[in-house]
């Protein structure tokens, strides 16, 4: 009986995973947009003031409003996957992005943009999770890695090409069309989504609406992201707005943890981070957050501010790295399972760490060969880190707690993300404070190099036809300027190793996780 019932099953089994790589490229498609529509906006913010009248702070709203309510929708994917069923959950998630995205394009006032942002940001929030959680169960368990490879790509990716092509639709075609961009992608992704994707087998359909729960989580979390966004231009807690959006952060995220773990119907289900293997594997993946936007913020921030660079060259120095990253992760998925995936974790972190250092050596004279094989190197190091690292915080959950991990892991890598980009901004900042007044200390009329320096600038001002009145003002000034150059730069290099060093020193962490006894979804065979 047993071996005729193989065949069958292996029958059924051909069936039920025939069209995975659709499903895959499908699923890749929705995250890239996802992904690509946080940090495509950044580049076209000059434009955008412009058209529409609006101060910087105003227009920052038009970025933070979309990551606000992607980061609120992130915890709860596998909830509202459960309540509308997964297949009309994300094939909707994707037609409300589509239709934002066509609003946005069209907006013609800041706050009908910020609006559409908005529920831009709620349609893709979705997308990011709920890919994840198909993919695990779309594919059969020895090819998990591929899959995570494939939609590994998408993640890494797509936050570092945002800014090249939003810098060249911006020049090309005008800010609106950053927003366009998305309407024929989407479409295509919406038409795979309702042919391919099914529902879950898994899910456990919900019969009541935690709506105090979604209350709590919608204001701790929305709080929380919009007081790092704001924080750095607002001066942190020396302004009233940011102390009262922590506070009303914290009053919230705790009353919503002490009331997800009491009540019988949870949006989110807390109680899966007993599994050690998944809370260990969301803080990874939070430190992992911080150090990759920290890192894919700041250097854009040198290559313009210290290298002039455009948009578009700043995309084209970055780009090798992007490929390295995809390159890495596709190889990546072939391995898995193979051999103990802490240790990649290890080797991927030890190259970033190497990046990093090389990175802490650029100066203010490199040119685009000094950041070739550092960048290449921070692409190795990261796509050896992700696809183990999301196989080993799910590999204890029931397949039927598979979306609420995912929700959980990406949350906190989105939330690590911001975290980065906020203390990189601010430490930028005070380091170059810091390094100014060092350097200034050692440039006086007391210093024989710095009596050098300032009579070689003054003829030389002098000699491109400055009065010579006015030639020892302009020299100060020229070398006021190079001071503050040098002061920026060394505060990148500061950066730069300070996050090499936040991710080596989290390693111990890995020593709490087992090896992989297995793919996630594991625990559901086992029952």
């Amino acid at each position: 009986m047993a071996t005729a019932a193989l065949p069958l099953e292996a029958l059924a089994d051909q069936e039920r995973y025939r069209n995975r790589y659709i499903i895959a490229v499908t699923v890749s498609l929705a995250s890239v947009l996802e992904l690509l529509d946080t940090s495509i906006v950044n580049v076209a913010i000059p434009h955008m003031m412009g058209n529409l009248g609006a101060t910087l702070d105003e227009i920052a709203w038009v970025s933070t409003g979309y990551i606000v309510a992607n980061v609120i929708i992130l915890p709860i994917t596998g909830w509202l996957s459960a309540y509308f069923g997964r297949r009309r959950y994300f094939a909707g998630s994707i037609a409300i992005f589509v239709l934002a995205s066509f609003f946005c394009g069209n907006a013609g006032s800041l706050s009908a943009l910020v609006f559409w942002r908005i529920i831009q940001g709620l349609g893709g929030g979705a997308l990011l999770s709920t890919s994840q959680a198909i993919l695990y169960e779309e594919f059969p368990r020895a090819e998990y890695g591929t899959a995570m490879a494939i939609f590994g790509v998408g993640v890494m990716v797509g936050p570092t090409l945002g800014p090249t092509l939003g810098g060249y639709i911006t020049d090309a075609f005008g800010w609106p069309w950053i927003f366009y961009i998305n309407i024929p992608i989407g479409m295509l992704a919406l038409a795979l989504s309702l042919s391919y994707i099914n529902n879950s087998r898994f899910q456990q359909k919900v019969s009541q609406v935690d709506y105090l729960g979604l209350l709590l989580l919608a204001v701790g979390i929305g709080t929380l992201q919009t007081m790092l966004e704001r924080g750095e231009r607002l001066d942190w807690f020396d302004s009233r707005e940011v102390v009262t959006y922590a506070l009303i952060s914290a009053a919230c995220l705790t009353a919503f943890v002490w009331h997800e773990l009491t009540t019988e119907y949870p949006v989110v289900d807390l109680r899966i981070l007993k599994s050690r293997q998944l809370a260990v594997g969301v803080l990874f993946g939070l430190i992992l957050g911080v150090c990759l936007y920290a890192t894919i913020f700041v250097l854009p921030v040198y290559l313009q501010n210290l290298q002039n660079f455009t948009a578009e060259q700043t995309g084209f120095v970055i780009l090798p790295g992007a490929l390295a990253s995809a390159f890495t992760m596709a190889s990546m998925g072939r391995f898995t399972g193979k051999f103990d995936g802490r240790l990649s974790i290890l080797a991927g972190v030890s190259i970033f760490a190497v990046s990093m250092w090389k990175h802490a050596h650029f100066t203010t004279e490199s040119g685009v060969a000094d950041f070739f094989w550092p960048l290449i190197l921070r692409g190795v190091g990261l796509g050896l880190i992700f696809v183990p690292l999301t196989n080993l915080a799910l590999a204890d959950l029931p397949m039927s707690k598979i979306p609420n991990g995912t929700g959980l892991f990406n949350l906190m890598r989105q939330l690590g993300g911001s975290v980065g980009i906020a203390v990189s901004a601010t430490l930028v900042q005070r380091f170059e404070a810091i390094n100014r007044a060092e350097l200034a200390a050692n440039v006086t009329q007391f210093s024989e190099v710095t009596r050098e320096r300032l009579s070689g600038i003054t003829a030389m001002v002098i000699a491109k036809g400055t009065p010579a009145p006015l030639a020892d003002a302009k020299a100060l000034a020229i070398l006021n300027g190079q001071v503050t150059r040098q002061a920026l730069m060394l505060s990148f290099e500061h950066l730069f190793l300070l996050f090499g060093a936040c991710f080596v020193l989290s390693l111990p962490l890995l020593l709490l996780m087992h090896r992989s006894r297995g793919a996630p979804g594991g625990a559901e065979m086992a029952h």
